[in-house]
């Protein structure tokens, strides 16, 4: 089965609204004891299950087509989304969909990790990658919105 582009955008925008319905909010503990930034690795390659591994996961399969793959994991880190495509084209398009309904993303060449900010950014100590943050309309949250607002 083909999927296209709006199925792609459908998938992205069911993953990234599932994490934020499970509660990927969270108190007010550090992703670890240490800064994720220090020591960023190269990004990961490989396989939906290779890069599970070596983010400590068992991926719990929900898409799995030619174009894409998408699992949800659960990790020390946190809960997470991970979708790997069969195209550089492919995951772009998916990206672009996805970052209007807000969220956080480690982004490696050919996969995505998407989820709370603490964890993709614990990820990022693991699987390397770009860390990348979606719409602020739509994260309210997020960096985008810090502007000092008070009540």
């Amino acid at each position: 089965m083909r999927l296209t582009r709006p199925k792609l955008v459908a998938a992205g925008a069911v993953a990234v609204l599932g994490l934020a319905l499970t509660g990927c909010g969270g108190g007010d503990e550090h992703a670890s004891g240490h800064d994720a930034t220090d020591a960023v690795p190269v990004a990961a390659t490989g396989s939906l299950e290779q890069l599970a591994s070596e983010a400590g996961c068992k991926p719990n399969m929900q898409t799995d087509e030619d174009t894409i793959r998408q699992a949800v994991c659960k990790s020390s880190d946190g809960k997470f989304v991970l979708a790997t495509f069969a195209t550089d084209r492919g995951q772009a398009e998916w990206l672009s969909g996805a970052k209007d309904y807000g969220g956080y993303y480690l982004v490696g060449r050919k996969w995505v990790a998407v989820g709370a900010e603490k964890t993709v950014a614990a990820l990022r100590g693991t699987l390397g990658g770009t860390l990348e943050e979606g719409s602020a309309h739509m994260n309210p949250g997020g960096s985008h919105n810090k502007s000092g607002h008070s009540s």
